[in-house]
């Protein structure tokens, strides 16, 4: 029993890192520079563009793990030369292997914290993906005069007690929600206060938090492609081409912050 209770206990190991995105194998030989290894789990994935390795042992013991077994570990990884060395315990861990991890590339972790830390990593690479979205709808929105804008749709006019749709007030909302969920701060509040709202005016966790994303900056892109093709078909389509970069700020980044403050994110 105790050995079939490893084999599932490690398989759900790698059946997490698979499920999010990474190439994940059990019961591994690894060649290192000095002697082969056999490793529980096997993980290759990329962050930032580059290729990472990680190994991980899984322990379903009922003891606490020790220091013996990380020092075992910290060699293993430096001779494999992985990225980081994971031990996934089901009975936690004794004070000395704690501290033996310290300042070294091993992680001592339960299965839930496993799941919780390493999906952090994927949740990153898709937010820097709306983050690049949301600059390119920056750059266009900005492009066109006030003027434009509020002629063709794309903001409310200060005279409207109506506010049906002003993109500053989108871009401005979506810069604050990627703020929050990129440490992960939920709930996030998501209202724009505007008639043409798209999705919950909450998320409560990630995948909320994607599909309003994706709902608002469909709707924000349709809106911009049909007054830009509206603007040249009248002779009016003139943006004034200057690119923000990822590190200026914007006025939205200005208004995200100044709403992330006011909602007690200090």
């Amino acid at each position: 029993m105790r050995q079939e209770n490893w084999f599932i206990f490690q398989e759900e190991i790698c059946e997490h890192f698979n499920a999010i995105g990474a190439e994940a194998e059990t019961n591994v030989s690894l060649t290192g520079v000095r002697t082969s290894h056999d490793v529980d789990v096997f993980v290759k994935t990329k962050f930032l563009g580059i290729d990472l390795k990680w190994i991980v042992e899984a322990k379903h013991w009922k003891r606490k793990i020790n220091k013996g077994h990380v020092l075992a570990l910290r060699s293993i990884s430096e001779d494999l030369g992985v990225d980081k060395a994971f031990i996934v315990s089901s009975s936690g861990f004794q004070s000395g292997a704690i501290e033996a991890a310290k300042n070294t590339n091993i992680k001592l972790l339960t299965l839930d914290e496993l799941k919780e830390e390493t999906k952090g990593f994927i949740e990153s690479e898709i937010l820097k993906t709306y983050e690049a979205r949301l600059d390119l709808l920056e750059n266009r929105y900005w492009s066109h005069s006030k003027e434009i804008r509020i002629k063709y749709g794309l903001r409310h006019h200060l005279m409207d007690f109506q506010l049906k749709f002003t993109g500053q007030m989108l871009l401005g909302v979506a810069r604050k929600a990627l703020m929050a969920a990129t440490v992960r701060k939920y709930p996030i509040i998501l209202d724009t206060m505007h008639e043409e709202h798209q999705g919950e005016m909450q998320a409560d966790n990630f995948q909320q938090l994607q599909n309003w994303f994706n709902l608002n900056f469909n709707h924000f892109e349709s809106k911009l492609l049909a007054a830009e093709w509206e603007m040249h078909q009248n002779g009016e389509y003139n943006p004034d081409c200057i690119l923000y970069t990822s590190d200026d700020v914007t006025p939205s980044k200005v208004m995200a912050k100044g709403i992330y403050m006011t909602e007690g994110n200090g």
